[in-house]
């Protein structure tokens, strides 16, 4: 059975209709990706916001950082395992993936990444990613500490920490305006 056939519940507007920066990022997407992923299109309904949803995406997941490109994609997947955000589960699962070269990995970062043999270092990570995301309120310097035994710096622990977050919104807005992933996703890397 397919997923339903639209991006958002809200319904997204004409890409004709885009101020000429987000077209030139629509045509940008399409010919490195071959499609503009959901998420630009959702939030395409308020544009001044995907610039700054844009912005900050980049400034987390793609700026120098001691978490590699794909712990934050790690990160991503665990978050959205957490809060069962079909949305990034997909898209960022696809990301583990070809980040990776291991289809399994992104499977078990979705199902359970307690399953996935990690260095010590990703376990304290995804551990903290966890439970940051379902019991915030529990966060303490035991598990600050834990993440400096495991090696990270004060900067690592900021950055996880603000990736854990960006993504509690990006799961929360997904399932907030029920966006579906596009479909090519789910073929990536398998």
């Amino acid at each position: 059975m397919p997923q339903p056939d639209r991006v958002s519940a809200l319904g997204v507007p004409d890409p004709a209709g885009l101020d000429d920066d987000l077209k030139a990022i629509w045509a940008k997407c399409v010919e490195k990706l071959g499609f503009v992923p959901n998420v630009f299109n959702t939030y395409s309904l308020k544009p001044q916001r995907l610039r700054n949803f844009m912005q900050m995406y980049n400034e987390i997941m793609l700026s120098p950082s001691g978490l590699s490109k794909l712990e934050r994609e790690m990160v991503a997947v665990v978050v959205s395992s957490a809060n069962r955000c079909y949305y990034c589960l997909v898209a960022h699962g696809a990301a583990v993936r070809a980040l990776s070269g291991d289809p399994e990995l992104g499977e078990m970062m979705a199902l359970n990444y307690r399953v996935a043999t990690l260095d010590a270092r990703q376990r304290a990570m995804l551990d903290f990613a966890w439970k940051l995301t379902t019991a915030p309120n529990l966060v303490d310097d035991a598990d600050r500490d834990g993440l400096k035994a495991a090696g990270l710096t004060p900067e690592d622990i900021f950055d996880l920490s603000e990736t854990v977050a960006f993504f509690n919104l990006s799961n929360r807005m997904a399932s907030a305006t029920d966006m579906m992933p596009n479909r090519e996703y789910h073929r990536q890397t398998r």
